[in-house]
Formats: structure tokens, sequence, C-alpha cells
């Protein structure tokens, strides 16, 4: 996993709307770069829910998110409709932007260990260098912790 004071390596995929999204599009910017394992399941949900109702607080502070999980446009564009996420959603089927922040690695659940996206983030500030990142995450307490670091 990536850490701070690293370069954030730069992405181009597509939001849920079929529009490539790059990190390098948001330079200038600080960017909050959010790794989830599936889209409509109830902690990625409680997770994307708590970062919308904080939204105009992030956007307030100068930054955006995007939300990065293997989900396709369709799924992306289903949930970002059911639960009016603001923000873009970017599906990463071949694991480019996963691996690339090392967000791929081993799980444990329910005693079974397995391979998966981790629920993680990084604040990436406006020169695209890594300033703070949450390698493990609580869905519910997401957002203020993203608050609190911008």
């Amino acid at each position: 996993m990536l850490s701070p004071g690293d370069t954030a390596p730069d992405f181009t995929l597509t939001d849920a709307s079929g529009q490539p999204v790059t990190l390098a599009q948001f330079r200038g910017k600080k960017v909050v770069v959010y790794f989830y394992p599936k889209d409509n399941t109830p902690g990625c949900t409680t997770q994307a829910c708590g970062l919308r109702d904080a939204y105009q607080d992030i956007l307030d502070k100068g930054a955006v998110v995007v939300g990065i999980s293997a989900d396709s446009e369709a799924s992306h564009a289903r949930f970002q409709s059911k639960y009016e996420l603001p923000f873009h959603l970017v599906s990463d089927p071949e694991k480019i932007a996963i691996s690339a922040f090392g967000a791929w690695g081993e799980k444990k659940m329910y005693g079974k260990v397995y391979q998966g996206i981790t629920r993680c983030t990084f604040i990436i500030d406006e020169t695209g260098t890594i300033a703070h990142v949450f390698p493990k995450v609580s869905p519910k307490t997401h957002a203020d912790k993203v608050l609190e670091v911008l």
C-alpha cells in the first residue's frame, strides 16, 4: 500500500456514465480517493452515503471525491442513482488503480481467507502527492475522519 509522501499513480477509468476520469484532471485540488469492495452492500452503502452527506463540507475544504471498485459502469450508475451520490464512482474491473495503490490484498471473513479489495482511502494533495492514508476504514465514521484530515 502506498504511503504519505508517495506520488499518487495517475489512472484513467470510466465513471457511471462511461466518461473517462483521470487523477490528473483534479490537479490543483485535494482528492479523496476511496476504494471499496462492492456497490449496494451494507458497508459500502453506509460509507458512500456518509460521504454524500458530508460532500458539501468536503467541497468547501477544496477537495473532491472519487470512489473506485471493480464493479461495472452499469452497477455504479444504479448505485449512484439509488443513493443520490454526487461524486465520481469509477469502474476498475482490471484492478489497475486498485493494484497501483495497493488496495488489493488478503482479507478474512468468517474464518475464510481470500483476495479482494480492501476498504482504504487516500487523500491526495494539490500536487498529486499522497498526504494521508487510511489503511482500514470504518464505513460509519469514514466521512468524519476524512473531514478531520482535510
